[in-house]
């Protein structure tokens, strides 16, 4: 035991791979950490203390086996690491990178709570994977026997594409449809480069269409095929569309020029970093350089949007938030970042309206107080009488959060079943829809979420679809 590599939490502080300098990284789209080199990730890695009861695991929604990728880490067999990281995750470094593992993972570590620091479990993460893919470890998608059936995805984010993975592996024909020009969506166009470097993404793509995924790029369900048509088409689908509608802010000036969507902000941002022609960003709409931006609300989506005003060269940026620092749903660490990078943040405020004639030229708030809990538990936020302010803003960007689309609508399929908030209905042990043969997973069905949670959820919708879909076939050679 005395030559044993894990436990060494009291001996061994917690360390981070170093960021750059905040000023470097606010001038690129670069990551701002580069990942740890393998010494560094084996020490860190033996921190870990090997818990009876890994509440790591136990909080990740994957359940990862972290604690014995952890071990095989700090004895130096990262190959070994590496195939039991992906036996879980079809993404392992896609959320060693964007997971909030404050909140998660590394959030609930043992350690984390004698007071040592967390085990770094991200870090270590991105490391095993990003070297398994150096060393051409990660092993080309080989589909199983071919069944006969097919599969159509519709939406090729996180929940598709894992959904996708599995099912070819288990020998189905998938093509995958999506109205983006690239697949991977929010991955590729929503969460910017600073967290989540694109070739990270497109690579994974890539994989999947050597697998023999087809994708249909820039393919809109509705316009190009209704949902029924697709249905004519395959044995089975998935709708995997994620949720993509701007919550709205409604007060005085909310449809003012300068007034803009997150989403289409970062997407423009994403696009240039792809070197597509971006109108709207060219012609100034979408870039925040030179201007007074203020972005409303207070989660990880709101920090994508300071961070990338930053970068673009605004002349300040500031996130208008109702509650408090302890109270906003955003990862605590992505705040950090912000600050470091110049972002001031305005606590306990709210947008009273946007102000200016033809052009929206200031913000005018309330300052807030925390009251009763509402119906969450969380101290509802009221306004504190007297407190009104104004700043200046040539900038406003909504980013209170997404809702579900009019899928009946937008696909022609009026039958499908919805939600009061409009995300699809599903049975909750077969995952299908009202619709036979369709099922739907991911954020479509359980709100703006993780992408974490998006990949289980296309783990477990695969495995229904699976089950389904082979007693199709056994049901069809009897009725031959």
């Amino acid at each position: 035991m005395a030559n044993d590599p894990m436990l060494k939490f009291v001996a061994r502080e917690q360390a981070y791979p170093p960021k750059r300098a905040a000023g470097d990284r606010a001038d690129d789209f670069r990551e701002i950490a580069d990942r740890y080199a393998v010494p560094t990730a084996e020490d860190q890695a033996g921190r870990c203390s090997q818990c009876g009861v890994p509440y790591c695991s136990v909080h990740c929604p994957l359940h990862n086996h972290i604690p014995d990728w952890l071990r095989l880490t700090a004895e130096g067999r990262l190959r070994e690491a590496y195939e039991l990281s992906n036996a879980t995750s079809t993404m392992p470094e896609i959320c060693g990178r964007i997971c909030p593992q404050d909140r998660l993972c590394e959030g609930n570590c043992v350690i984390e709570f004698s007071g040592h620091g967390a085990v770094t479990i991200g870090s270590v993460e991105k490391f095993i994977t990003d070297t398994a893919w150096e060393e051409g470890w990660v092993e080309p998608l080989v589909p199983g026997p071919a069944r006969g059936q097919s599969v159509g995805v519709i939406g090729a984010g996180p929940a598709g594409l894992s959904a996708a993975e599995y099912l070819r592996a288990h020998g189905y024909d998938v093509h995958v449809y999506d109205r983006h020009d690239r697949a991977g969506g929010l991955l590729t166009y929503g969460i910017p480069g600073f967290k989540l470097e694109k070739p990270v993404v497109m690579r994974r793509v890539d994989r999947l269409k050597a697998g023999g995924i087809v994708f249909h790029e820039g393919f809109a369900v509705g316009d190009d095929a209704t949902l029924d048509e697709l249905r004519q088409r395959h044995d089975a689908l998935l709708i995997a569309t994620g949720v993509y509608k701007a919550r709205p802010i409604d007060v005085d000036g909310h449809e003012a020029n300068g007034v803009v969507a997150a989403l289409d902000y970062l997407t423009a941002s994403n696009r240039k970093s792809f070197g597509d022609a971006v109108p709207a960003f060219d012609s100034g709409a979408l870039d925040a350089a030179g201007k007074h931006v203020v972005v409303v609300g207070g989660g990880d989506t709101a920090m994508d949007c300071v961070r990338t005003a930053v970068r673009q060269g605004a002349a300040s940026v500031k996130c208008l938030y109702r509650r408090d620092r302890a109270n906003m749903p955003g990862s605590q660490r992505e705040v950090k970042n912000a600050e470091e990078e110049g972002v001031e943040f305005v606590w306990l405020s709210a947008p009273q309206a946007f102000a200016g004639t033809e052009q929206v030229a200031s913000v005018k708030a309330r300052r807030m107080r925390l009251g009763t809990p509402d119906a969450s538990g969380r101290r509802a936020p009221e306004i504190e009488p007297g407190g009104d302010f104004e700043m200046p803003a040539d900038m406003v960007i909504k980013a209170l959060g997404f809702d579900a689309e009019d899928l009946p609508t937008l696909f022609g399929a009026p039958e499908l079943g919805i939600s009061r908030w409009g995300t699809v209905l599903v049975d909750g042990k077969t995952l299908m829809t009202s619709l036979d043969g369709v099922f739907a997973a991911g954020d479509i069905v359980r709100g703006a979420s993780l992408v974490v949670w998006a990949i289980r959820d296309g783990r477990d919708v695969s495995a229904a679809m699976h089950k389904w879909l082979k007693a199709k076939a056994v049901n069809a050679r009897v009725a031959a």
